[in-house]
């Protein structure tokens, strides 16, 4: 009887203090922890150490928005705290929920401190540590010893982590490594949002995807969008090129991609290999194709004599993928090719590339420069195709028709074909230029030097300055035949053949005005002619 008298006078008192808890001007502070419901109570006064309250059996406390749930609890009334055990839960404002099996929370800071298989959810991502700071005020939660985010297929692991709630961005730091099915990220500081899945990047970075790796400093990858854009010059190194520029942006579900301030592209083909430069490159990863302004300049590498091209725009793309929007005839074997390679559509190889270079072009190597309106080139059958008035140059000789066909070997020049109003010219003397005209123009070269000529004209028309065994000038002649052959040693003219219906004069040198002698359309177009290297990469 006295056991049972002495239980319910603890209860009582125990009860008042609750009320009297729940009844303190919380209102006013909101910061005060209010005991909900447990199966079990026990009440403790320890004077200077506090009052504390034991919660067992399904506790539950509140702290304004916040719900508190575990096994077990102790709240000291006194300084506002609470100490729980396991299967701890706190439900912050149905937006942020964390759990552990300890908690130590400090009710007057609002922080929480929890150990042991913590877990941290907003619905989007799951936060894992053993170790977490959690700020109830500002939803701020902290790690320092390891932690690890999952968001959908998205893993994130780091050293270090702070998370916020509001925005739902995660800082991570130390050790950070994103891994995600088409990608992974190596840093030592990232910063993710789990709602949107944008990635930050805030420290020099690796990004692998697939053959390819992106060293970045700054910029972000939108996982969800498959959307990227880095800056201070990032680095992309890929199985067959690597590129380099001030900024750049790329999306990987189109394939489309852009390059802007001071671009390098290079290929890594040993046999076929390029590089392009440029202000602007827009790129196409599924067609591999892009299209380079600003400035653009082609290099076509090899060990000697690297072809250097520049124009107002530079494309390129595979040939295989052209064939299939528009004609592109091949040119190898005849000219012109008749329409049997009109549908063929080769298979995909490092030859299969071709370049198109419009307004303004430039071409410069040792061996042979040229100018011209547009130009087309391609590996597969290593051929220039120059258009609209073009002018090319090789050694001492100047060749301009309205097209021209220049065929290389080993990259070096091996065949040139000039459609109509074809003319070479060679200056002999300040004044004195050899020269020939005709409808049509064939020229071979011997290693990468002009050796032969033929021209068809009708008639075609020819000036020459003859000369002795001493190099003086003994006369010049003026001719026209059906074809005029040309012969050269080391680039120079040595002989001149007429075929068919030859018509000429030898002038005296000095009973000639040399001026009107010269072939109908004459120019010497010198000043246009790339000089060196430096001609084309000051463009």
């Amino acid at each position: 009887m006295k056991r049972s008298l002495f239980t319910i006078i603890a209860v009582f008192f125990f009860m008042v203090s609750v009320m009297a808890q729940r009844s303190k001007d919380s209102s006013a502070t909101g910061t005060t922890i209010r005991i909900i419901k447990a199966n079990k109570y026990n009440y403790q006064d320890r004077d200077s150490l506090g009052k504390f309250v034991s919660l067992v059996d399904s506790a539950q406390v509140q702290q304004e928005k916040v719900m508190f749930y575990a096994d077990s609890m102790v709240v000291n009334q006194k300084e506002n705290t609470l100490e729980a055990f396991g299967n701890i839960h706190i439900n912050d404002a149905d937006s942020v929920q964390v759990y552990s099996q300890y908690l130590k929370y400090l009710g007057k800071e609002k922080k929480a401190y929890l150990k042991d298989k913590v877990k941290l959810t907003d619905g989007k991502g799951i936060l894992t540590t053993n170790e977490l700071e959690y700020d109830t005020q500002f939803k701020i939660g902290k790690y320092f010893r390891g932690g690890k985010v999952i968001n959908k297929k998205t893993i994130l692991t780091s050293e270090e982590g702070v998370y916020y709630g509001d925005t739902r961005d995660m800082y991570f730091k130390k050790k950070v490594v994103l891994i995600d099915p088409e990608y992974k990220i190596y840093t030592d500081t990232l910063l993710y949002n789990n709602s949107t899945q944008i990635t930050n990047i805030v420290a020099p970075s690796l990004i692998e995807n697939g053959k390819r790796t992106i060293h970045a400093r700054e910029g972000y990858y939108d996982v969800k969008h498959k959307k990227g854009n880095f800056f201070q010059r990032p680095f992309i190194d890929d199985s067959s090129y690597t590129f380099v520029a001030d900024q750049m942006a790329f999306d990987d579900s189109s394939g489309l991609g852009e390059a802007q301030g001071n671009a390098v592209y290079r290929s890594k083909d040993s046999v076929n290999a390029y590089d392009i430069i440029a202000n602007n490159i827009k790129t196409n990863k599924k067609t591999n194709a892009f299209l380079a302004t600003q400035k653009p300049i082609l290099f076509i590498k090899q060990e000697q004599d690297t072809i250097y091209v520049s124009a107002d725009t530079l494309l390129a793309g595979k040939v295989f993928e052209l064939r299939k929007k528009r004609y592109v005839p091949g040119i190898r074997d005849s000219i012109p090719v008749k329409d049997s390679l009109k549908n063929k559509l080769p298979t995909d190889s490092s030859n299969d590339r071709y370049f198109e270079a419009y307004y303004h072009v430039k071409i410069f190597s040792d061996s042979l420069q040229a100018v011209g309106d547009s130009l087309f080139y391609s590996l597969e059958d290593s051929t220039f195709r120059l258009f609209k008035d073009p002018v090319a140059w090789t050694q001492s000789n100047q060749i301009t028709g309205d097209t021209i066909y220049l065929f290389l070997a080993n990259k070096k020049p091996q065949r040139m074909y000039v459609f109509e109003n074809a003319m070479a010219i060679s200056q002999e003397a300040k004044e004195y230029f050899n020269q020939v005209r005709g409808n049509t123009m064939n020229a071979w070269f011997k290693g990468g030097k002009i050796s032969f000529l033929k021209t068809r004209g009708s008639p075609a028309d020819n000036v020459y300055y003859a000369q002795d065994d001493s190099k003086k000038f003994v006369g010049v002649n003026k001719s026209s035949s059906d074809f005029i052959n040309v012969y050269f040693e080391e680039g120079k003219l040595q002989k001149v053949v007429f075929v068919n219906s030859l018509q000429g004069t030898m002038y005296p040198m000095k009973q000639v005005n040399h001026k009107e002698i010269r072939v109908r359309k004459f120019q010497w177009l010198d000043d246009r002619r790339p000089k060196s290297k430096f001609d084309i990469l000051a463009n």
